[in-house]
């Protein structure tokens, strides 16, 4: 452990932090290295089933919002796999989910400040630095950094009935693409009526010869229900709206994110024309086909595993029925949750959290801790209740990318102002000569 700490230790490269080093890219006078478990970047490979599409413009890349001559954007990325023109041409309604995954790993196997192989076993801070112990093929021994940047992504959650079943007869969404093929012949219950859900359900039911027997698809949701990507829902993935959200008193700010989640977490219209298609092939052209059922506003209270057999009880929230089904393996699209990750361990006791665990954000990223101010923790995917709905999701990680790199820089590195939003979320109206009333003034 030699030589000046870095500027910045990022842990973990998924698409987040990946953003966060293209963005620091553009800055020379900042050293930042990022670290990375796994061998190579690899996004989400267990949910790249054929044909799944992205719920975000393609624009909304890495870099192209706040620095769009950046040399890693995704047009960037078309032009130098010669595929610009093709693509335009095949004039996609969304972008496949397995190109914005290459797109990805063609900048990590490019950025210099990148290190794979290389797994941080503990963080602690002391002598003015933040020391990374690091373990792996390709570690640089301990590191020692100013500032941090987490960037560890979410975690499968599976609810507590799963822990009833045996493990061999059940897997989560972020390994379809990797464990459907064992459903075979057999009768398969998803639970989980959002977007991962419905494209586990579209594949297995067109998986032909190699289908299940059954597929029947649980959902606490009243119905099966899209997303809501309309222009003015979309207003709610902006810099403008995440400043004023942040102004709400907490309490407000969990109403309202808990009111909005089919603006980040509903279906797509075009997977739910796909399934309604071929749930109608299935009903009246395909009779040998697997058999379905579908279960909106259901609960799945309990499981069992007697006589080895599985059966799940589940509650109608329609008409407040029990009933009961009796799968042979069982698919958890149950969504993910934060937590931090266990080379923290040292500083958890120091960081101030949230009743879910997730640390206390400020605008800028940064978690309140117990130490000095100048050394700071930036945490990226754990704001949903301090910055909103968009948190999660790949709307705004360039923006977010661009305030962290202008504040671990000291100075306006990205231009980050903006005219006033069309939409007057906070604030009395103004009125300017006689056109009426306009967006409240920023």
């Amino acid at each position: 452990m030699t030589g000046s700490p870095l500027d910045l230790a990022g842990i973990g490269i998924g698409p987040f932090n990946l953003s966060l080093a293209a963005q620091l890219d553009a800055i020379d006078d900042l050293d930042a290295r990022f670290f990375e478990r796994k061998p190579a970047f690899d996004w989400h490979p267990g949910m790249m089933l054929p044909g799944v599409s992205l719920q975000t413009s393609f624009l909304k890349d890495l870099v192209t919002a706040t620095n769009p001559t950046s040399p890693w954007s995704f047009m960037a990325y078309l032009v130098a796999q010669k595929r610009f023109y093709e693509f335009l041409n095949a004039d996609f309604p969304a972008v496949p989910r397995r190109e914005f995954a290459q797109y990805l790993a063609w900048v990590a196997a490019r950025l210099p400040s990148l290190r794979f192989g290389t797994a941080i076993r503990e963080v602690s801070f002391g002598d003015g630095a933040f020391t990374l112990a690091c373990d792996g093929p390709r570690a640089e021994g301990a590191v020692r950094a100013r500032n941090l940047a987490l960037g560890v992504g979410l975690q499968p959650y599976r609810p507590p009935f799963a822990a009833k079943l045996p493990a061999a007869r059940q897997f989560h969404a972020a390994e379809a693409a990797l464990a459907l093929d064992r459903t075979a012949g057999r009768r398969v219950a998803v639970v989980g009526g959002g977007q991962s859900g419905a494209e586990i359900v579209l594949d297995l039911l067109g998986r032909g010869r190699d289908a299940p027997a059954q597929v029947d698809w649980i959902s606490r949701r009243p119905n099966f229900l899209p997303l809501d990507a309309s222009p003015f829902t979309n207003e709610l993935f902006t810099p403008a709206y995440v400043e004023r959200f942040r102004d709400l008193p907490e309490a407000r700010r969990r109403a309202v994110v808990a009111r909005q989640r089919l603006a980040g977490d509903g279906i797509s219209a075009e997977t739910l024309q796909a399934l309604y298609r071929r749930l109608y092939a299935l009903r009246h052209l395909e009779p040998e086909g697997p058999g379905v059922g579908l279960y909106p506003h259901r609960e799945v209270l309990d499981a069992d595993a007697a006589g080895g057999g599985l059966r799940l009880v589940m509650r109608n929230g329609f008409d407040g029925s029990l009933a009961f089904l009796h799968p042979e393996v069982v698919v958890l699209a149950t969504g993910y949750r934060y937590a931090l990750p266990d080379c923290l361990a040292p500083l958890r006791h120091r960081l101030a959290l949230d009743g879910d665990g997730r640390p206390l954000l400020a605008a800028d990223f940064t978690a309140r801790w117990d130490g000095p101010d100048h050394h700071r923790i930036f945490v990226l995917n754990a704001g949903l209740t301090s910055h909103g709905i968009a948190e999660p999701q790949l709307s705004l990680m360039a923006w977010r990318s661009a305030v962290i790199a202008n504040a671990l820089a000291g100075r306006p590195c990205f231009d980050l102002g903006l005219p006033p939003a069309p939409v007057a979320w906070s604030g009395a109206p103004e009125r300017r000569g006689t056109a009426g009333a306009t967006c409240a003034e920023e």
